[in-house]
């Protein structure tokens, strides 16, 4: 029994076809909306990669970008196809094209919906990407004079300056680092070396952070240097008193940013997939109900459309049969070498031991 069968004339098929052929290029479009998102994640993703670690998080943006592609070549023609499904001389042309097309399809929409739930459960790799490639960065944060590190500085100032963030995690990762460059040290001082000297792998720490840490909705100066020393400051207690820094570490920061668009992009791509969802539904119904008219045998009459010929169960169990007779076709295949002229020797005209018989040589 034909799963969810419905009637049409030959008005219904007509306007059926024809909403159709617009709806494919409408798809064009949304197509092109894919492979746009895609390259505005790239390309918002490629504006901090020097604060991210070498994984593998261009897996999204990638996608759709060729998930856009995709649709644009496969919804032209499906367009074309609705177009000539007006006339049953000209879909006859695309009769045995029609199965093939609809299954690629199909296979493309759940591309598509793949897409949208990257888009959801990327969170956790971008995650640990900013974790490690800000620490990195902070790392290499005094390397100003060092080729291929010396724009860390200007990247980590401006990227705390824009997100309003300070640290990895916070503030307080700066005290575990030194952010300073050697040079900038005045060796002459005995504090500095005392400082150096005190810490084993011979860093100069100190609670202090840089200026782009610093707020600009703070009503006092900004205090960077001796955050934790109360005496060093007038009227100043920093376990009570609101820091005028940044509270907010900067994998917290890109992290909301990044998923922000992630979601409207996802939540777009899911709409994307619907409307793709009900254009294939549409084109299914067309074929079937364009080879029924072939096969009555007027244009004119009245022909059933369907999404299954059969039920899923009976559909499930004749693709099940046929894949397992194309396997049992590839071992006979194997036995006979790929010569279908040598038959095999059957082991039930052997004797009840299942020994072959002994070979009786001809003597001339």
């Amino acid at each position: 029994m034909a799963v969810l069968k419905v009637k049409f004339t030959k008005n219904k098929r007509d306007k059926l076809a024809q909403v159709l052929w617009v709806l494919n290029w409408v798809s064009v479009v949304t197509g092109i909306i894919l492979f746009s998102l895609g390259l505005f994640l790239k390309v918002e993703i490629n504006k901090q990669r020097e604060v991210m670690s070498d994984r593998d998080i261009h897996s999204v943006p990638n996608m759709l970008i060729a998930v856009g592609l995709i649709a644009c070549g496969i919804n032209f023609l499906g367009g074309k196809i609705c177009y000539d499904c007006v006339d049953t001389t000209k879909f006859q042309r695309w009769k045995l094209l029609m199965l093939p097309y609809i299954i690629c399809t199909f296979f493309f929409t759940f591309c598509i919906l793949v897409g949208a739930l990257m888009c959801y459960t990327m969170r956790n790799e971008l995650e640990e990407s900013l974790d490690q490639g800000l620490r990195d960065a902070m790392r290499y944060y005094k390397d100003t004079d060092m080729p291929g590190r010396c724009f860390l500085k200007r990247t980590l100032d401006m990227l705390q300056i824009q997100f309003q963030c300070c640290g990895n995690g916070g503030f307080r990762d700066w005290f575990h680092i030194q952010w300073v460059s050697n040079r900038y040290l005045d060796m002459s001082r005995k504090e500095v070396v005392d400082r150096l000297r005190s810490n084993v792998e011979g860093k100069y720490l100190m609670d202090a952070v840089p200026f782009s840490c610093c707020s600009v909705y703070s009503p006092r100066p900004c205090i960077q240097h001796q955050i934790t020393n109360n005496s060093a400051h007038f009227n100043y207690d920093h376990q009570t008193e609101e820091l005028n820094l940044w509270r907010k570490g900067c994998r917290e920061a890109l992290l909301e940013y990044y998923t922000q668009i992630m979601q409207s992009i996802g939540l777009t791509v899911l709409i994307i997939w619907l409307f793709e969802i009900s254009v294939l539904t549409g084109v299914r119904y067309l074929q079937t109900a364009m080879e029924n008219v072939l096969r009555q045998g007027d244009p004119d009459c009245e022909s059933d459309g369907w999404l299954l010929e059969n039920s899923l169960v009976e559909t499930a169990r004749s693709n099940f049969n046929i894949i397992k007779n194309l396997g049992k076709c590839n071992q006979i295949d194997t036995a006979n070498n790929g010569d279908p002229n040598i038959d095999v020797p059957s082991t039930a005209h052997y004797g009840p031991d299942n020994v072959p018989p002994k070979q009786i040589p001809m003597v001339n």
